[in-house]
């Protein structure tokens, strides 16, 4: 995600530059567009997985993208080189790694970790089918040919491996006689990968062990003559009488269309068929049979139809979830199809039954899940708020919207007049609201470290955050259902003890409301939402204004007093101070007839300092100045208004543009005292004020490009100018301070005309800019000030941004009533949104974005390109015209927001104030991986041993994540020593595995202390099984030990040859003594490496304790609303 996707300008030989700054402010190796921050789940969302293990929620999507979620807003996006759509989708649970298969049948490993693609695998075939073995690297494909291969990630090599192994067809077609494409593949479960299910098109299961190479079992359309549960919607018949019909022999190919495992340990399969039946197939029987051609099918099954009627829809997703402590034969089954067609779309959860055998299935109860858009996909997820209801189902509805549906409890008791049950449900909990509620405007704000005030706005704003942990979420989200996801560790620098925010994202909504977020590191924090309303519940009764029921239409926010202004759709300002002066609120109501003022009790959250209503006309832009003191409001009549913050009074208001009525576009002060170093003669002192040094200048702009320039404390208007460009309507104004750096642009006009390339075009500036209009002017009093204006403004250009053009203009000539510019750019794309940036607090370039979705930059002051790239590169988004939400801050970073979507872009090398990668959040818990490993492979005579430290960890691992085994979901345990046997089945095709069997004919074993091998493995069993062992063997060896001597203590008399014959050696005794001395050598070297050994497992007991310790400071250092 993070690789260049920027695609650098074509080098053009440029004019010759006196000036060498130009060259150091910015080059092309400067740019490298990334995407630093991702909200929001796409639109485009089409398939989920889950990790059971690190509790984290996988979505991808139809354009090559990936949004990995987990808990404490931890959310990840990676993003494929190819736009293609993914058909399947699955973790190596518990690796940090996710496998994707695009459309195009190439297979991808991504590393959470790095967030990138780690391999690829393109396959020639289509993929029909595809499957992990839990807990191991390795996979299954299917294809359309009717192949099964096996894939393993090699971790030491870093890339997907295609293993000798494969399922042979012919051995297949041979057994059941029929070619068909593979269209599901599943590990039967807690068969330590030895058996896998195989599943066609055509209707076909067969059970395959892949130790022995052979067919365990076939199944298909000829088996069903079977008793039919028909399980009909409560809502369409009263009486939901549960009835039993006896189908006909169906000898037709039922095509499957989904299946599960209905089953813990694999005994029970459910299948979906496209006509809508589903069948449970009970495979328990079938796996102790030796000879599966034998054995009579026609009772183990058993069969379910969603309605009666004859047109029903096909069975597209099929889980289930066990009931606990109900021997495997009792749970949910979650169906979504299988109704009739017209039926209204709901996903259906069934409660079923089953005592002894599967053909007394029994359905018991019938709910059916209203959704909140078209279905797209589901998985189940942990219920961690209540244990004994285990699981919770997990929608993925268009577009792009995830619900969690709480579960009600059937009896079994149930009447059969009961109707129709709903359950509640909770929608994914969106860290930044963009459409529920609707974001109007967007604001990222810098906030200044120095000074006590940003010390104490951290500790304010901390306060916050925990306060905003614990808003009951029905304030929020509408439910009291916590969202059950929690993996990924979050950025450790916010428990930083001289942790300082640094920057503020806040958001106005249509609602009247504003939120305000932590966006110092990317994983931002939710610290205020409030409104109008907020204020208090009657406390300003009588006196509040209109703003409560209208949309926040502007924000700007001063880093130096820590104000913010909020400006409504109504007219009224709404000013708040971050940080409480004291504990009593003093109100300020400011109106066109005067000022009240209202005393306030104290509350939580930002101090309301005052109400501005003095013109009934919406607010579009705000601007403060002269270090906070004062504030701009540009209102959408055109008019503009200074507000004294010190004083709560109106300094001016301007007069309504005679020409224009048109929205105030752009509002910036410049101060003239930075912008001219000139030393004011006397005889211009008579239009100076007293304290010129600090005199500043307000300018703004109307969206049909009239120009005002005035004086910001008495609003003396300079300078009044419309400048029209035919049909084009402005979209930006930049005012640019130029000094040293347009040195060289007013004397030599023709070294600005760049050569012409293939996105923009220059032209000579001898281009008269009042097409549209005449223009306004306003007529300067004396020649004494104009010359005074000359000289103030004589460093300062403006650049106007247009549709299909850029223009850049002295100011001191449009002052002169000259309207020729210096430079131009037509733009062969319409621009729909444009912004300057800076390096080392210089303008020096400007984004331009494109309808089309394409993002240019451009340098100052030629304005050539010095990059692009796309919005659809970086992020798959097609530009949309409801983008009015766009901000960016002055080093480059962009805020952009599409639908349910909000994304950072950074755009230059050098800008990297979120500190990545350090500041990321970690979507992968390596201490938990270890901590599960560590649980899974342990034997249980460890596992009793070491009691006390499994109860520490087990504890922790259950608060830090929720307990594995309370999950409820098919979790089969796979230890190191079944993947090591999976490596020896899978390193050679079938039917060539390296033979295991030991003759019979070895005789009688010598047993001897010096054979005992001790670089072999440890292979610990249990107490119980030990015990036995030992004495069901312990005559075995003993007799084998004295060579069948008697056990009675009288030892056996010998003869001298007897003795002879059996320890006399041929070599003489110096070879016995030699052979004697090279024992005594190896037993040694023997023992030494048992005492090495022996350390080995102390350390390795000592590493185990070490991690329990981890976990557990871990968790001391989590905050407890985090827990």
């Amino acid at each position: 995600m993070f690789t260049k996707i920027f695609k650098k300008a074509t080098k053009q030989p440029s004019p010759p530059r006196q000036n060498d700054e130009i060259k150091e402010n910015l080059t092309s190796k400067d740019f490298d567009p990334r995407v630093t921050l991702h909200y929001g789940i796409p639109s485009t969302a089409s398939i989920l997985a889950f990790d059971h293990v690190q509790s984290l929620l996988a979505i991808g999507t139809q354009d090559g993208r990936i949004k990995v979620i987990g808990g404490d807003n931890i959310e990840g996006l990676l993003v494929s080189p190819k736009q293609l759509a993914f058909k399947h989708l699955e973790f190596l649970q518990n690796q940090g790694f996710l496998v994707s298969i695009s459309s195009g049948n190439e297979i991808q490993l991504w590393d959470l970790e790095a967030r990138r693609i780690t391999s690829t695998l393109p396959w020639e075939s289509n993929i029909t089918a595809f499957s992990v073995i839990f807990g191991t690297s390795y996979m299954y494909i299917g294809d359309e040919y009717g192949m099964v291969y096996v894939l393993k990630y090699d971790a030491e090599e870093g890339k997907l491996i295609h293993s000798p192994y494969y399922v042979p067809k012919d051995v297949i077609e041979e057994a059941t006689g029929i070619q068909s494409s593979i269209v599901g593949v599943l590990p039967q479960p807690y068969s330590e990968g030895k058996r896998l299910l195989l599943v066609y098109a055509n209707g076909l299961i067969i059970l395959w062990d892949v130790s022995e190479d052979k067919v365990v079992l076939v199944r298909g359309s000829k088996d069903l003559q079977l008793k039919t549960e028909i399980v009909d919607d409560p809502s369409k018949n009263a009486g939901h009488n549960l009835s039993e019909t006896v189908s006909d022999n169906e000898q037709v190919e039922k095509e499957i269309s989904s299946l599960c495992w209905a089953s813990n340990d694999g005994s029970v399969l459910a299948v979906g068929y496209v006509d809508g039946d589903i069948l449970l197939w009970n495979l328990r029987a079938a796996a102790s049979t030796k000879d599966w051609k034998s054995e009579n099918s026609s009772t183990d099954f058993g069969k379910l139809q969603l309605s009666s009627g004859n047109r029903r829809l096909p069975v597209i997703t099929l889980y289930w979830s066990a009931e606990r402590s109900r021997n495997d034969c009792r749970g949910q089954l979650f169906v979504y199809g299988g109704d009739e067609i017209g039926s209204e779309e709901v996903l259906t959860m069934l409660y079923l039954n089953w005592s002894s055998r599967i053909e007394s299935l029994k359905c018991i109860g019938r709910v059916d899940l209203e959704l909140k858009g078209s279905f797209v996909d589901m998985v189940l997820l942990p219920n961690g708020m209540n244990e004994s209801h285990g699981t919770l189902p997990c929608v993925l509805t268009n577009p792009g919207k995830l619900h969690v549906y709480d579960r009600p409890r059937f009896s079994s008791k149930k009447s059969q007049e009961k109707k129709k049950i709903s359950s509640s449900s909770l929608q994914y909990p969106m860290l930044i609201p963009t459409i529920e509620p609707h974001m109007t405007v967007g604001k990222l704000c810098m906030v200044c470290r120095d000074g006590k005030l940003s010390v104490e706005l951290s500790k304010t704003l901390s306060a916050a955050k925990v306060r905003a942990s614990h808003t009951p979420s029905t304030q929020l989200t509408g439910s009291t259902t916590k969202w059950p996801l929690t993996g990924g560790i979050p950025c450790q620098l916010h428990d930083a003890e001289d942790y300082l925010v640094e920057r503020l994202y806040i958001a106005g909504y249509r609602d009247g409301s504003t939120r305000i977020w932590d966006a110092t590191y990317p994983t931002l924090s939710l610290i205020y939402v409030f409104g109008s309303e907020a204020l208090s519940d009657g406390q300003l009764l009588g006196i509040r204004t209109a703003t409560e029921s209208e949309s926040v239409s502007a924000l700007e926010f001063c880093s130096v007093t820590l104000n913010l202004a909020i400006g409504s759709s109504s007219g009224s300002v709404w000013l708040y101070n971050l940080i409480k002066s004291s504990n009593e609120e003093t109100l300020n109501l400011v109106t066109e007839t005067g000022k009240e003022v209202h005393i306030l009790p104290d509350g939580d959250g930002p101090q309301c300092k005052a109400i501005f209503s003095v013109l009934n006309s919406p607010i579009c832009n705000l601007k403060f100045s002269n270090f906070g003191a004062r504030l701009a409001v540009g209102f959408e009549c055109s008019q503009v208004a200074m507000l004294d913050i010190s004083t709560f009074s109106v300094l001016f208001i301007t007069d309504s543009l005679s020409n224009s009525n048109s929205p105030v576009l752009y509002l910036a002060v410049k101060s003239l005292s930075d912008t001219s170093n000139l030393t004011i003669s006397p005889k211009d002192s008579d239009i100076n004020t007293s304290n010129d040094t600090k005199k500043e200048a307000l300018f703004f702009m109307t969206k049909d490009a009239h120009i005002v320039v005035c004086d910001s404390t008495t609003g003396h208007i300079f300078f009044s100018r419309s400048i029209h460009h035919q049909e084009s309507n402005a979209i930006y104004m930049c005012i640019i301070e130029g000094g040293n750096f347009f040195s060289e642009t007013s004397s030599d006009k023709q070294s600005l005309n760049t050569p012409q390339n293939s996105k923009a075009t220059s032209e000579p500036d001898q281009t008269n800019a009042n097409t549209g209009s005449d223009p306004v002017v306003a007529e300067l009093e004396t020649s004494t000030e104009a010359t005074y204006l000359e000289r103030i403004f004589e460093h300062l250009f403006v650049l106007l941004c247009y549709e299909d053009a850029l223009w850049l203009y002295p100011l001191k000539s449009l002052i002169q009533g000259h309207t020729d510019s210096i430079h131009k750019v037509n733009l062969l794309k319409p621009c729909c949104w444009t912004t300057s940036f800076k390096k080392n607090e210089k303008e020096c370039g400007l984004v331009v974005l494109y309808q089309t979705g394409d993002i240019e930059i451009r340098f100052l002051p030629y304005l050539e390109v010095g990059g692009e790239t796309s919005l659809m590169s970086l992020l798959r988004w097609n530009y949309k015209t409801n983008m009015e939400t766009l901000c960016s801050s002055d080093s480059g970073e962009i805020v952009l927001i599409n639908g349910f979507e909000f994304a950072f872009l950074s755009l230059f090398s050098w800008e990297n104030d979120f500190r990545i990668p350090v500041s990321f959040p970690q979507l992968h818990d390596k201490v938990l991986e270890a901590a599960a490993d560590a649980t899974i492979d342990l034997s249980p005579a460890q596992r009793k041993e070491e009691g006390t430290a499994l109860g520490i960890l087990g504890g922790i691992i259950k608060g830090f994540k929720a307990d594995k085994a309370e999950q409820n979901v098919l979790i089969p345990e796979v230890s190191n020593k079944t993947c090591a046997h999976l490596d020896s089945i899978f390193s050679n095709p079938p039917f060539l595995k390296p033979s295991t069997d030991i003759p019979d004919d070895k005789g009688a074993i010598e047993l001897n202390i010096d054979d005992i091998d001790i670089d072999g493995p440890l292979i610990v069993t249990s107490s119980s099984q030990t015990s036995k062992n030992d004495r069901k063997d312990k005559g075995k060896e003993r007799k084998k030990l004295f060579e069948g001597a008697a056990t009675d203590t009288k030892p056996k008399s010998r003869t001298v040859d007897e003795i002879k014959a059996k320890y006399k050696k041929s070599e003489g005794a110096a070879a016995a003594a030699a052979q004697a001395k090279d024992k005594l050598a190896e037993r040694g070297e023997k023992l030494q490496m048992l005492r090495e050994r022996t350390e080995e497992l102390e350390n390795g007991a000592q590493n185990f304790a070490d991690l329990a310790g981890e976990l557990a400071k871990r968790m001391e250092r989590r905050k407890w609303w985090q827990l």
